[in-house]
């Protein structure tokens, strides 16, 4: 076996090792493309584990996207594309590009004075590529939808263009709840879905102005009525019953007894 020590050049020649044309089949079909999907998994098992608080799952899934990350940069290398040193050269000048007040002796006040150096550090490099700039940024189509709400309520915020309290949104969302009826009864399902979309979009920036992450609670609700109807379930087997089996009342009295239990 291998002796392990634990180094990017190590991981880095295992990759090529596995992409050679003597190694893994599977690893030699792999196209950045292909491996997209994997790389989504990963940061989202990294994110259950900082979630568990549990250190060692977290080293071991940031080793899994770290090696996701070497793997994709690998495949442009091999197309002449770029290599490694430039990822990092890239990441390394933007972050001392976009921190003057930490290696430029620009002074702040604050947390509001970066945010602000960075919108227009990033303004420029826009400019500079020939790009259009906007305050809402590129962020990812892809992206969960709930977080892009979030995050788009949020840079919208910086120019202002907000509700100035929570209240002001809990308004939009009676608003918004109001317009989705009368779409109801009009039996119209575009319009049904446009307004079931702005009303989840006013509810994500509703828990924005209470410093609420939407994403996050809701993940934590699901998990919630995961874990409760697998309760639920179990309540039923230890019966020999299974859910189609049972009524709605019963389904609805075990679901409050593992509410209950659950706390």
């Amino acid at each position: 076996m291998k002796k392990i020590n634990g180094t990017v050049p190590e991981l880095r020649d295992i990759i090529s090792r596995l992409r050679a044309p003597d190694g893994c089949p599977w690893d030699r079909e792999q196209t950045p493309f292909s491996v997209k999907k994997y790389i989504v998994e990963e940061a989202y098992e990294l994110l259950d584990a900082i979630d568990q608080e549990n250190a060692s799952k977290v080293a071991e899934e940031l080793g899994d996207l770290l090696f996701m990350l070497l793997f994709v940069c690998s495949m442009y290398e091999e197309q002449g594309k770029f290599d490694l040193q430039d990822v990092l050269r890239g990441a390394a000048e933007k972050m001392v590009r976009r921190h003057p007040h930490i290696f430029a002796g620009l002074k702040i006040s604050g947390t509001d004075d970066v945010i602000k150096n960075w919108q227009a550090i990033k303004s420029r490099e826009a400019a500079d590529k020939g790009e259009e700039h906007s305050v809402l940024g590129n962020l990812p189509r892809s992206m969960p939808a709930l977080q892009r709400a979030f995050r788009l309520g949020e840079r919208a915020s910086r120019v202002g263009f907000d509700w100035e309290e929570a209240r002001d949104v809990l308004e939009k969302l009676n608003e918004e709840t109001e317009e989705l009826r009368d779409a109801l009864k009009r039996d119209q399902k575009d319009a049904v879905g446009m307004e079931i979309g702005d009303l989840l979009f006013t509810l994500a920036n509703f828990a924005r102005k209470l410093g609420i992450n939407p994403e996050e609670t809701l993940q934590e609700t699901n998990n919630r009525f995961v874990r409760r109807f697998h309760a639920m379930e179990r309540g039923f087997a230890r019966e020999d019953r299974d859910l189609a089996s049972c009524s709605l009342d019963e389904m609805n009295s075990a679901w409050e007894h593992a509410k209950n239990e659950d706390g």
